[in-house]
C-alpha cells in the first residue's frame, strides 16, 4: 500500500468514526417500496441491505442542509475511497468485501456517488434529457446492482439494464414529484425541468405555495406521463429475469410504483403527502408475487430472445 492510499484510508476510518456520515435517522422503512424484501435469498439479502445502507448514508450527506457544497463532496470522495479499500474499517470497506465474496465488483456504488456529488452543486434541470441524465446515476445503478447481483455477472445482466432502468428511472421520478415542494423550500432544488416549467407560465418560486398552481399541475402530469413510458419498459422486466425471487419483487415494485403515479395525477403533492397505502401495499404485493411466481423469471426480452 502507498502513501497516497494509505492516507485515504486512514482519512476514511478518521471520518466514519467522527461521524462524518451526518446521518438523518431515515431507514428501508421510510421508503416508498420494499428494499430487499423476503422474497429475495436469504444469502443476498445482508449484501443487498449493505448496499442500501452506503446509499442512504450518501444521500443523508448530500441532503444535509448544514454542510457546504464542498464539504458534501469532500465527504462523499471519503466514501468513495473507502470503496476501493475492502480491508478498511468503514462501511463502504464493508460493501466492498461483501461484493467481492458475491464475485462482484463496487461500480454500482461508485456510480451513486456521482448523482449525490451532482445533488450537492446542482439544483435546476433544463431539460427531461438532463432529468434522465441524474436518474441514470442516481436511481440506475440499483437495479442493475441486483440484475447483476441475480443473473451472477454484468455481462448476464446487460440485457436487462433497459428495463430495470426503466423501473428505477421512473421510481426516482415519482419520488421527485412528491417531494418537489420539500426539495425546493429545504435544499433549493427542482428537478422539474426549466422548460416545461417556462412553456406552462409557471416559475420556482411557485413551489412554495400551499397547492399546486394550473402551470405546476400541467408540469408534473407531463413528468408523470414520461413515469408511464417508463413503467412500459419496466413491465418487461419481471419476465426478463431468470431469477423468479426477483422476479416476484419487481413485479410487486411495478404495481407499487403505477399505483403512486396514479395518486400524484390527482393528489397535489404541495398540499398534503400523497403517498401509497397499506391496502396499496397489499394489493400490489399478493398480485405481484402471483403474476412474478407463474409468469416471471422465464429470462425472455420483448422479441422471444433468450437472455
Amino acid at each position: 500500500m502507498d502513501i497516497q492510499d494509505a492516507s485515504a484510508v486512514k482519512s476514511a476510518s478518521s471520518l466514519h468514526a467522527s461521524g462524518a456520515e451526518t446521518p438523518s435517522g431515515k431507514g428501508a422503512g421510510d421508503e416508498n417500496f420494499p428494499v430487499g424484501s423476503v422474497l429475495l435469498p436469504a444469502h443476498l439479502r445482508p449484501v443487498i441491505a449493505s448496499f442500501y445502507g452506503f446509499a442512504r448514508a450518501a444521500d443523508d450527506i448530500s441532503d444535509n442542509p448544514s454542510l457546504s457544497p464542498s464539504e458534501k463532496i469532500e465527504r462523499l470522495d471519503v466514501m468513495d475511497q473507502s470503496l476501493l479499500h475492502p480491508d478498511s474499517p468503514t462501511r463502504g470497506g464493508e460493501l466492498a468485501r461483501m461484493l467481492a465474496e458475491q464475485g462482484h465488483d463496487v461500480r454500482h456504488p461508485r456510480a451513486l456517488l456521482n448523482a449525490f456529488r451532482q445533488d450537492a452543486e446542482k439544483g435546476r434541470y433544463a431539460s427531461l434529457e438532463e432529468l434522465h441524465g441524474y436518474c441514470r446515476m442516481s436511481a440506475d445503478p440499483v437495479g442493475r446492482f441486483l440484475v447483476d447481483l441475480h443473473e451472477g455477472s454484468p455481462e448476464a445482466g446487460a440485457k436487462i439494464y433497459p428495463y430495470s432502468d426503466g423501473l428505477c428511472t421512473a421510481l426516482q421520478l415519482v419520488n421527485h414529484l412528491q417531494d418537489c415542494g420539500k426539495d425546493f423550500m429545504t435544499m433549493d432544488r427542482c428537478y422539474l425541468p426549466d422548460a416545461w416549467l417556462a412553456e406552462a407560465g409557471a416559475k420556482h418560486a411557485d413551489l412554495y405555495g400551499k397547492e399546486l398552481t394550473p402551470g405546476l399541475r400541467q408540469v408534473i402530469d407531463r413528468v408523470l406521463d414520461d413515469t408511464d413510458a417508463q413503467l412500459s419498459l419496466a413491465a418487461h422486466l419481471p419476465r426478463a429475469l431468470t431469477s423468479r425471487r426477483l422476479a416476484m419483487e419487481s413485479e410487486i415494485i411495478v404495481r407499487l410504483a403505477r399505483r403512486l403515479a396514479q395518486r400524484l395525477r390527482t393528489g397535489d403533492p404541495l398540499a398534503t403527502r400523497v403517498k401509497l397505502t397499506k391496502l396499496d401495499f397489499f394489493i400490489a404485493g399478493v398480485a405481484g408475487a402471483v403474476s412474478g411466481f407463474f409468469f416471471g423469471g422465464k429470462g425472455r426480452l420483448p422479441d422471444g430472445e433468450l437472455t
